[in-house]
């Protein structure tokens, strides 16, 4: 599904492969609606991904086209990833990149979980 502005998804991105089973992952949860799993480049001593498995390349497209059960599952598993890593109670930030100018790398609809340090500001002052 394609939304103004996004080229439309391509199934051989590195995340539908990882859905598919492709791809090997460093899997941490996975539901009918999510699979979340360790970054292969971390940033932080916590980085996790959470992908839904639907095909979305952005929050645009994915509340545009999603349906409310998917919409809801995959935010719940934001949150349960979050909890089972013990991220509540000293935080965490959730990161999400959409387009060119965010420097979104994965035409997958993803959110970065970060934790385990504080992270300091998100962006410097201007």
């Amino acid at each position: 599904m394609a939304v103004s502005g996004l080229p439309p998804y391509d199934d051989n991105n590195i995340f539908a492969r990882i859905l598919r089973g492709e791809i090997p992952s460093k899997k941490i949860y996975e539901d009918q609606w999510a699979l979340a799993f360790h970054d292969i480049a971390p940033q932080a001593p916590i980085h996790v991904l959470v992908i839904p498995k639907g095909k979305y390349c952005s929050f645009a497209d994915f509340s545009e086209h999603a349906a409310a059960d998917e919409i809801v599952g995959f935010v719940r598993a934001v949150g349960i990833v979050a909890r089972s890593l013990g991220l509540e109670d000293p935080g965490y930030r959730i990161l999400a990149n959409m387009g060119q100018h965010s420097g979104q790398e994965v035409p997958h609809l993803h959110v970065h979980l970060f934790g385990g340090r504080p992270l300091g500001r998100m962006i410097p002052s201007a």
